[in-house]
């Protein structure tokens, strides 16, 4: 009689990478509804064509601002042209993000809706999100702090100090319940 196997097949999903951003989370798909993606498209087209001289890059960083407009209204988010984004951002339900012009995310973060990243807190300044930082929704991170690498922040927490990488912060203020280095392999 042979013993019956109960675990579940071990799938290997490709890790999220925190410093290599991973484009394909922005890419639009054709003909498609997804006001996010054009958001963060707007954004970027802006920020090439801003650097560039001549008419061409003139009339074309104007579209871009104009587009911008348009999908700022459509998601009713505030993220500044000049935002300093890592490659590879996610909004899944982008209405209500606000980000602060000096606020720093690093690649392949997730903000759900309701995100702020402002000015203010404990210590004046602007935040910094590692990279794969994932934000629920409604969570405020204020000031001058560092959310580190693969870190995860609880739906509605407001986070006033720094939460070191792998880390899990939720409540208001926000305290860290859980710190999970990765597994390593021997």
């Amino acid at each position: 009689m042979s013993a019956v196997n109960l675990q579940p097949p071990q799938t290997s999903k490709p890790a999220i990478s925190a410093t290599t951003p991973d484009w394909s989370r922005e890419r639009c798909t054709f003909a498609k509804w997804e006001p996010s993606k054009k958001l963060i498209r707007s954004i970027r087209r802006y920020q090439y064509w801003k650097g560039r001289l001549g008419p061409i890059g003139f009339i074309l960083s104007k579209f871009a601002v104009l587009s911008h407009r348009f999908w700022s209204v459509v998601t009713a988010s505030e993220i500044p042209l000049n935002s300093q984004l890592g490659g590879g951002l996610l909004l899944p339900h982008p209405n209500g993000v606000i980000i602060n012009p000096g606020s720093k995310i690093g690649p392949n973060c997730l903000l759900n809706q309701q995100v702020t990243l402002g000015y203010g807190g404990k210590v004046p300044g602007n935040p910094t999100l590692g990279g794969h930082v994932d934000v629920g929704a409604g969570a405020k991170i204020l000031g001058n702090i560092t959310i580190g690498d693969h870190a995860k922040i609880g739906a509605n927490a407001v986070v006033l100090q720094n939460v070191p990488a792998y880390a899990t912060a939720v409540g208001i203020p926000a305290r860290i319940i859980a710190k999970c280095p990765p597994a390593t392999s021997n």
